[in-house]
């Protein structure tokens, strides 16, 4: 009983922090997927450049020479905050960190302070658990982010992407709108636009290499985000 208390309280504290911290900043952005691989990495490597920007992984997991934070680092030169947790096997973070015997504390994950825009991604889909009975949307959902959703076009997309804006929306999560990830689909995507009433942001486009012209290229592209996300 006084472990469960303790517990909450720990969680409490970092959520008011995290709230405090929130007037250092201009703006967060947490990007989250529809599943995972669906292009996180990517786009938040062309929002922090776009926006001028910091970028910064709470959690990662796999091999830290190929990380999200790795890649990211070689694609744009604005500031990568180290992940709180880095967790060597490609696992949900709770499996991870058991077989590393390195027990994940959430309430001391707590986003860096910033007077840029700190561009934050998640972990995998909005339910990863971060242990065995606390979920990452839990802790994601107390920093005072803006959600952009990255939605990938395979069979089963529009399923996962309502079901992800649809549990964002019963959280009460703001969402800033959707980032499509393939060639324009307008059956899947006027679909999801039109249950959801969510905005279209921007456009991935299927590439045969990501480096840092592709990301200068897509900078450009987005140009007009500008003036939604500000």
């Amino acid at each position: 009983m006084l472990t469960h208390l303790l517990t909450r309280l720990q969680h409490r504290r970092a959520a008011l922090v995290s709230s405090f911290n929130t007037g250092f900043l201009m703006t967060r952005f947490l990007v989250a997927g529809s599943g995972t691989d669906v292009g996180k990495t990517v786009a938040c490597a062309i929002l922090t450049q776009l926006l001028e920007g910091e970028y910064w992984k709470p959690v990662q997991c796999g091999d830290p020479s190929h990380s999200d934070t790795a890649q990211i680092q070689k694609l744009i030169n604005f500031p990568v905050h180290p992940p709180a947790y880095s967790l060597r096997a490609p696992l949900s973070p709770h499996h991870a960190a058991r077989l590393e015997g390195i027990p994940i504390r959430p309430e001391q994950i707590i986003p860096p302070i910033t007077s840029k825009t700190l561009i934050i991604e998640s972990v995998g889909g909005v339910l990863v658990p971060l242990t065995s009975d606390y979920l990452s949307i839990d802790l994601f959902k107390s920093w005072n982010c803006q959600w952009i959703l990255v939605s990938k076009h395979y069979v089963g997309s529009i399923n996962h992407t309502l079901l992800t804006l649809d549990l964002l929306k019963k959280y009460g999560i703001p969402l800033a709108g959707l980032i499509f990830n393939g060639l324009p689909n307008p059956d899947t995507e006027s679909v999801i636009l039109n249950q959801i009433k969510a905005p279209f942001l921007a456009r991935l486009l299927p590439e045969p290499i990501i480096n840092s012209q592709t990301i200068q290229r897509y900078t450009t592209i987005w140009k007009p985000l500008l003036a939604q996300l500000s």
